[in-house]
């Protein structure tokens, strides 16, 4: 296994394992983010844990005219039921994705030193987010990187049920990407037309 030093450098894909994982160690620097999600990398580790990086071999994405909307969905959106904002709220909703409980999970991978440094990101205009309400109180939202025409998604919660999706939905639906970057294998993703694709086209198209 790689372990990264103070170099900002990252080896090719053809050395990640069959867990794919990349490498180990390093930082949450901009500089090592940016190269990282440029390269088809982001990290996934635990509290206590070493920065673990990863670039699996089946990458799940969703391209934008794929996108499926199911009926009782259209009706939840027809609805009018949620206010939908674009980075008015961001430190709030990674805050509720690192602290959200969820079913069949034991704390958080979101650690105090990713928060920070997806934040600064936010600073720097390269972290989004998308922020869904029900009057004056945030529900739901999701958050992630833009690198040139590929949305990569870190993570997304719901206070409320299908709050995700409605955000989800709402980010293709604006088709300022040719395709989202879910990471890896989520149910409640596929059933909204994200599915896994080979990491070599992943990252030919990443880098197109």
């Amino acid at each position: 296994m790689i372990w990264l030093n103070d170099t900002i450098k990252f080896p090719p894909s053809e050395a990640t394992n069959k867990e794919g994982i990349i490498a180990l160690g390093g930082d949450l620097s901009e500089e090592r983010l940016i190269l990282a999600y440029k390269n088809g990398i982001f990290p996934w580790f635990s509290i206590g844990d070493p920065i673990v990086w990863y670039c699996p071999q089946e990458r799940m994405v969703l391209f934008p005219n794929e996108l499926k909307v199911s009926k009782s969905m259209k009706k939840i959106i027809d609805r009018n039921m949620f206010t939908i904002t674009e980075n008015k709220a961001f430190n709030e909703v990674i805050f509720q994705c690192k602290n959200m409980k969820r079913k069949g999970e034991f704390g958080t991978w979101i650690t105090d030193d990713m928060e920070r440094a997806y934040i600064n990101l936010h600073t720097k205009g390269i972290a989004k987010s998308i922020e869904v309400w029900q009057g004056e109180e945030l529900v739901g939202g999701l958050y992630g990187l833009e690198v040139s025409s590929v949305f990569c998604g870190e993570s997304m919660f719901s206070k409320v049920s299908n709050a995700s999706k409605v955000a989800f939905i709402y980010l293709v639906k604006q088709k300022n990407y040719s395709m989202i970057d879910c990471q890896v294998y989520n149910p409640h993703l596929a059933s909204l037309g994200a599915k896994e694709i080979a990491r070599n086209l992943f990252l030919k198209i990443l880098k197109e």
